[in-house]
């Protein structure tokens, strides 16, 4: 008999466990939202090849801005 009810408990906690477990989250409480998206950046064109690249990865030279120091540095020996 005390195996019988040492079983019965066994399986009302897995079944406690296992409904806790499947039960979704509080609407309140999860975060499903999409991050917003990125905010546009300024944009510069390489006055070598033409290429676009955003302004903060531009290098700045003599005739403009470049996207290497290799073009700049091209653009600046001509």
């Amino acid at each position: 008999m005390k195996y019988l009810l040492l079983l019965l408990l066994l399986a009302l906690a897995f079944f406690m466990l296992g409904a806790r477990r499947g039960r979704p989250r509080e609407p309140e409480a999860r975060d499903d939202r999409p991050a917003p998206p990125a905010r546009p950046r300024a944009m510069l064109r390489c006055a070598e090849c033409g290429m676009h690249l955003p302004a903060d990865e531009a290098l700045p030279g003599k005739g403009g801005v470049f996207c290497s120091a290799a073009h700049r540095s091209s653009f600046e020996a001509r």
